[in-house]
């Protein structure tokens, strides 16, 4: 983690089993940033606007972001948090299963600032957050979310 800045994540994920994976791969990546999660898109709308049960929660720097979400889907978040003045400087990489070109090309037009396919392995998941930490945390300057 040397020359990392610690930074908020949210991860936005539905599936306990996912939601596991990806925590297991921070730990075994050596990430030791804070990750939150959210189950659901609702949720992740309610977190980023500081409503409800997270009026105190943190803005956070980075956004892990599944299309696959119940209440209101990852594409619709991801417009959300775009068209939003007060949210669209924060970087959204999209984390998700599909591959499908279309869900693809749609969350760059979004301004998705990146599109991870999830590895089905716990060994190639973990090499992806290698990969992640590596650009994200360690090459990327992300902007000051909190002005």
């Amino acid at each position: 983690m040397e020359g990392t800045e610690m930074i908020d994540i949210l991860l936005v994920e539905d599936n306990p089993g996912d939601v596991r994976l990806t925590q297991e791969a921070f730990k075994e990546g050596r990430l030791r940033n804070q990750l939150h999660v959210v189950m659901d898109g609702e949720a992740a709308m309610q977190y980023l606007k500081q409503q409800g049960d997270y009026a105190a929660a943190p803005r956070p720097d980075l956004i892990l972001l599944d299309l696959n979400l119940p209440k209101m889907n990852g594409r619709e978040v991801l417009s959300a948090i775009k068209h939003d003045p007060d949210l669209k400087r924060i970087p959204v990489v999209v984390l998700t299963t599909s591959q499908d070109e279309t869900d693809i090309t749609e969350s760059y037009r979004q301004f998705a600032s990146s599109y991870i396919v999830k590895p089905v392995s716990m060994e190639k998941f973990i090499g992806v957050v290698s990969s992640f930490k590596e650009y994200w945390l360690s090459v990327v300057k992300l902007p000051n979310v909190q002005e």
